[in-house]
Formats: structure tokens, sequence, C-alpha cells
């Protein structure tokens, strides 16, 4: 039972970070019918930013603000960072193209995330990066009387939801959701309706970035070691959790980034870590066969 909670805790760390990274590629899918390739560039770029403000910064944000003051800026800077690196990625590489068709964005989605990834090594180097000890937070608490949990672990988990938890809020509660949504659902309709569609695609290209970022410093704090090309599996994961839970669905990608995260530590638990990804991608083929639309399925428009 004890290996079993654990591994259970593992999957909610891990499922939590597909899920905050997933989140990034169904919302810009949802309104732009886009799959931003370059994301999981942004994200790994939003964890070398807090890599570097922790780094420059250790001694003395840690001395007036504390470890937990030194984390909490790194991740701010993260997120506002990347997030207007994703205005701007919106702007240079996506904007010009949107009337030439799909094909062409997503060519152009192909050569901003190699742009990126190469300007991340070219910065950083190719080699590991390691999260410095003196700003990363230590510490554990025992659950259930005998299971032990790092106080980092837990704070990710319990920011990660409670982030999610907003999003869902402001997407499916209130006006400007209702706006998001409208337009996902049909754009030229929303636009004759009044609703603003440049001010919902700023929205999507900041919020989602802004959560990939997150999610790239927690993955920097939790596993210590960071490197430049780390986008590519965490995109592919996230973007197989989309899948999973219903592309162009926020709740979809956020169950399907917990699923996902819970159904690889167990495996890796009780039967191998080598096969992990096999079986994480057999469990995506099975979905796609029997529910292609995913766990939930796609927001679309019903014909009247």
């Amino acid at each position: 039972m004890q290996v079993f909670i654990q591994q259970i805790i593992n999957g909610l760390t891990i499922g939590s970070f597909y899920a905050l990274v997933a989140m990034g590629y169904t919302m810009v899918y949802g309104v732009m019918k886009l799959i931003n390739f370059a994301h999981g560039d942004l994200f790994t770029l939003g964890s070398y930013i807090g890599y570097t403000i922790l780094v420059l910064g250790a001694g003395w944000v840690t001395s007036a603000f504390g470890v937990w003051g030194g984390v909490i800026i790194a991740i701010l800077g993260a997120m506002v960072g990347i997030g207007f690196a994703g205005l701007l990625l919106e702007r240079v590489a996506y904007k010009p193209v949107y009337k030439a068709g799909r094909l062409p964005l997503v060519v152009s989605a192909l050569g901003a995330s190699i742009f990126i990834s190469n300007g991340i090594m070219a910065a950083w180097g190719p080699r590991f990066q390691a999260y410095p000890q003196a700003g990363t937070p230590i510490g554990h608490v025992t659950l259930f009387g005998d299971i032990r949990i790092t106080v980092l672990k837990l704070v990710t988990i319990l920011v990660s939801l409670a982030l999610m938890a907003l999003i869902y809020y402001v997407i499916e509660k209130t006006l400007f959701g209702a706006a998001v949504r409208a337009t996902a659902l049909d754009r030229d309709t929303a636009i004759l309706m009044g609703i603003d569609f440049r001010k919902i695609i700023r929205f999507v290209f900041f919020v989602g970035p802004a959560l990939g970022a997150l999610a790239g410093v927690f993955i920097g704090l939790n596993y210590s070691r960071i490197i430049f090309n780390m986008g590519w599996g965490y995109g592919l994961k996230a973007f197989t959790a989309s899948i999973l839970g219903g592309i162009g669905n926020i709740p979809g990608a956020m169950i399907g980034g917990i699923l996902l995260g819970l159904a690889e530590a167990l495996f890796e638990g009780y039967v191998s870590g080598a096969w992990k990804n096999v079986f994480v991608f057999l469990i995506l083929i099975i979905i796609l066969i029997f529910k292609p639309t995913g766990i939930i399925g796609e927001k679309v428009a019903e014909k009247v």
C-alpha cells in the first residue's frame, strides 16, 4: 500500500506537469485550430528563465525573501516572460500566415520550435544545467502516518491543481470565458456578435505559454536538471494528454494530463520504467480506436 500511494503521488506530480502544458496546447487549438508545436520549447525556455533568475539571485534574493521568496520570484518571472514570448511568437510566426491556411501555420510552428530550441542551446549551452541547491526548498511532510513526501512536490501538486481550477472557472463560468468558448465553437459568428477576436488570441497565447513556464520551473525544482531539448519529450506527452482528454477541451486537458501521469507512474513502479512510454502510447492508441474524440471530446458547434 505504501508503494502504491507513493506512486500515486509521483503520478499526480508528473500529471500536473503534463496537464499544465496540455492546457496551453488545447487553448490554442480550441481557438485557432492550430497545433502549436513551439509550445514545448516555450515551456523549456520558461524553465531556463527560472533557472537564470535563481542563479543570478541565489544570494540576495534568498537572504532578502527566503528560499520560497526566491522560488516565487523565479516562477512569476518565468510566467510573465514566457507569456510575452508567446505573444511575440503569435505576432511574428503565426499572424503573417493566418490567411495562407493551416499547413503553412504548421510549418511556421515547426520552424519556430527549431528556432527557440537552438536559441536556448546557443544561450545556455548543450549540456544539462542544474537548478541551484541554495534556491531549492527542502523538507518533507508525512502523510497517512508513514508516507513521506517532499514539501516541494506537495506544493507543486497543490499549486498546479489550484491554477487549473482557476483557469477552468475563468473559461467555464465567466463572461470572458463564454467569449473564448464561443470563438472556439464558431469564430466567424463570434466576430459578428461583437467579440474581439484579437483579444481572445492574446489571452490564449499569453496564458497558455505562461502555464507551460510554471511547469518548466517546477520540473527544474523537482528534478534539478534541465536541458535545451527537453521540450520535445514533455511537449509530446502533453500533446498526447490533450488528445487523450479531448483536444480543444480545457477539462479534457486537465483530466488527460493527470491520467497520463498516473498511468506512467504506476506502470514504472510495478512493471518497468524502460517500457513506460510504450505503455502510455498504447493507451492512447486504444483510446483513439474506441473513442477518437478523447475521454471528454472536443466541443463542436451544433448545426440547427
